[in-house]
């Protein structure tokens, strides 16, 4: 039987709701079809924006949503995206198919979704083919009175400043974003964020940062500019390293060998925030810095008979439990770890939401985001778990995951992972600190390892009430099914 203990009286770091944030880019239907369906659309919809896809996100309490990009942001000319539509400049998507964007959703566009949703804008800034000024103009466009861009603004149905706060120089830009080096990157991040004005807002500017274990990256960056920023954006996406990037698997289609290779991979988050952290402790130890994973999730083959560049696939039992298993990660570094996006909200890689003309499904890793929602803003307290391994064909993780926290009224969240496809695991919580009277749960778990949602039956794998826990005094008894993720509640 595992052993874990909980001090609920020992706080270890806020758990920023932002870390629960999601990603939207022009790939594929993501925002078209997906966000958007424009205002004549039989979709019902208002002022273009799906409504089933808003209402959807206001449940999970959608903190703070990145856009447009991706690589797709060190593409994108936002002036390209104001004004008339019908005039509006189209571009080629050199990085998601070479379709032509009509760019009928742009800037006042994606503040009127975040606007329904009730979430913070994210924005990502052109480095790699825009200007300093470009970038400057756009920060002046979002946030400013009495300038020339709040007078374009103005013109364009918007009289009042949206207030940005969370602004990032770049993307990938050691990749898609200029193959750049870090040491031309930082100088440059120096040069474009000096020009970024804080107007009436002051703004959160997100250095881009590494991509996995290029620690080399995270300490140049730090060193030349640390100062100068508010985050640091890390990229990690969660690949089967059975398979690699060449060849990335089936989202659907695997066995026991590929969930074990798969989850095993998904945990290996934990050290590659620990080392990056521990780089920028040297040059941070006040952890001002935020560390930003703005870009994390799993990554397939597409589904057969899809556009390749679209990047559209399936969404089963294996991603909730790599989700979850990477929010309990992010929630234990939650002391430099407060945002992250996972990639992406619709019809994109590990997506939340899918969608097939008026159809709309929530995928197994949106309900994750439902069931941990009660974490957001609150309190890491001070846990120890030692559990057995999920070991399969030589392939060894820890079998349960887990993060508690305790909100303002002093009620706590305890979220746990069992990997093991088999085997159901037991554990007793030993309570200090705190006296509770009453516990409830939640459960996401399947039959099958692969089950998944899709629109002939969109419920297929969904939250239930579970009662396979008890509280007796300050001892919390917990069997974890095979295959699942566990939400309790204690109230005091």
């Amino acid at each position: 039987m595992a052993r874990y203990i909980i001090n609920a009286d020992i706080v270890r770091s806020k758990i920023d709701k932002n870390i629960y944030g999601n990603f939207s880019e022009h790939l594929g239907r993501c925002v078209y079809e997906g966000m958007y369906v424009g205002e004549n659309s039989d979709i019902p919809n208002v002022n273009g924006m799906r409504t089933d896809v808003v209402e959807a996100l206001k449940k999970i309490k959608l903190p703070q949503l990145r856009w447009p990009g991706g690589c797709f942001a060190d593409t994108y000319h936002w002036m390209d995206g104001i004004g008339d539509k019908a005039k509006r400049k189209k571009i080629v998507n050199v990085h998601w198919g070479d379709v032509v964007e009509d760019n009928s959703f742009g800037t006042d566009e994606f503040m009127e979704f975040c606007r329904q949703v009730g979430c913070e804008p994210y924005i990502c800034g052109n480095v790699g083919s825009g200007t300093v000024q470009e970038m400057q103009e756009w920060v002046e466009y979002l946030n400013s009175t009495g300038t020339p861009m709040s007078e374009l603004r103005k013109e364009n149905g918007h009289a009042d400043p949206y207030g940005v706060t969370y602004f990032a120089v770049g993307n990938e830009n050691w990749g898609c974003g200029g193959n750049m080096t870090p040491e031309f990157y930082a100088d440059n991040y120096n040069r474009y964020a000096g020009y970024l004005h804080n107007y009436e807002k002051k703004l959160f500017k997100v250095a881009c940062g590494p991509s996995g274990t290029d620690y080399n990256w995270t300490k140049v960056l730090m060193e030349k500019s640390g100062k100068r920023m508010d985050g640091l954006a890390l990229h990690n996406y969660t690949v089967d390293p059975m398979h690699g990037w060449r060849d990335k698997g089936d989202a659907v289609d695997f066995n026991e060998l590929e969930w074990a290779s798969l989850l095993n991979e998904a945990n290996r988050i934990d050290t590659i925030i620990a080392r990056h952290s521990t780089i920028m402790d040297q040059y941070d130890p006040e952890k001002r810095v935020a560390l930003v994973i703005d870009e994390w999730g799993t990554w397939f083959n597409v589904e057969k008979g899809t556009h390749p560049a679209f990047l559209y696939q399936q969404n089963t039992l294996r991603d909730a439990l790599v989700a979850a298993m990477e929010l309990n990660i992010f929630n234990l570094h939650s002391d430099r770890v407060r945002m992250c996006n996972i990639a992406q909200l619709i019809n994109v890689l590990q997506a939340l939401i899918l969608t097939d003309g008026a159809k709309m499904i929530l995928t197994p890793t949106y309900h994750i985001f439902d069931m941990y929602k009660a974490h957001m803003d609150a309190n890491l307290v001070e846990t120890y778990l030692e559990c057995d391994d999920y070991e399969y064909q030589g392939i060894k993780t820890p079998a349960i995951s887990q993060s508690a926290s305790v909100n303002e009224n002093g009620d706590m969240t305890i979220t746990l992972t069992n990997i093991d496809p088999n085997a159901e695991r037991s554990l007793v919580a030993d309570i200090r600190g705190e006296v509770y009277a009453s516990a409830s749960a939640t459960i996401l778990t399947a039959d099958k390892m692969n089950e998944h949602n899709d629109f002939d039956a969109p419920d297929r794998i969904a939250v239930k009430d579970y009662n396979g826990i008890s509280l007796l005094g300050s001892k919390l008894s917990i069997t974890i099914p095979p295959k699942s993720v566990i939400a309790i509640t204690l109230k005091k």
